[in-house]
């Protein structure tokens, strides 16, 4: 599948398999919309399954860049244990590209065609980030923000940790109530997220679409993500 074009990408996302089709996750914008040098894996939606969920990954290459199809009616507590073996299964194969990467596809309604998010360097942690930190106490974790993503439609941003300090936000709101909590802030931040394990893939993406549209040298997003109930 190298040097395949987009048509082609989008035709196998809704012809692999026998009527079987992936429901591709919606953004509104995507940075990146071009990749060359691929091969697939789809995550299915198939209700006749014991999980839901089918998995199929026997068109790969390790030397490519992967493309990740995921349904977005599928939760991340049904998705991400295949996402993290797909990563380990890459950085341990016996043949390796150091310059390929993996996305997650996507539907970019802006421009009527596919958009891809790369997920390349995320860490993925099956914990709440609570935990996480209290068996890394040793970790520096000034200047950094959390932001949960629960499965109701509240959103918590806590500014700095552990001071009892959080906003309640929305969807729609988000990005501006960030640059409020941040505003007097003088130093760089670090934001890290938190995901609630029964958001959909459809969520997740939503919410990385809108922390990447963050417009400010001062703040970067944590490769460390949390995954938890």
């Amino acid at each position: 599948m190298k040097n395949i074009s987009l048509l082609i990408i989008l035709l196998s996302v809704f012809s692999c398999g026998k009527d079987k089709i992936v429901q591709l996750p919606e953004i509104n914008h995507s940075e990146i919309s071009e990749i060359n040098d691929v091969s697939a894996a789809y995550l299915f939606y198939d209700e006749t399954l014991p999980d839901s969920l089918e998995f199929n990954r026997k068109n790969l290459i390790s030397t490519t860049n992967w493309l990740v199809n995921v349904d977005k009616r599928l939760t991340l507590k049904q998705v991400m244990p295949h996402i993290t073996f797909l990563q380990e299964k890459k950085q341990n194969a016996g043949h390796k590209n150091d310059n390929a990467k993996n996305y997650f596809t996507c539907n970019d309604t802006s421009k009527k065609n596919l958009g891809f998010i790369e997920f390349t360097d995320v860490v993925y942690h099956n914990m709440s980030f609570l935990d996480y930190v209290s068996t890394n106490s040793n970790l520096d974790f000034s200047n950094k923000m959390k932001i949960e993503f629960n499965a109701s439609d509240d959103i918590y941003i806590e500014f700095p940790l552990f001071d009892l300090s959080t906003l309640v936000s929305k969807k729609s709101n988000l990005i501006k109530d960030i640059e409020f909590v941040l505003a007097n802030e003088l130093d760089t931040v670090e934001i890290i997220l938190s995901f609630n394990q029964y958001l959909t893939f459809q969520d997740y993406i939503t919410f990385k679409s809108i922390t990447s549209t963050l417009d400010s040298k001062d703040v970067t997003i944590s490769n460390h993500e949390f995954i938890s109930n």
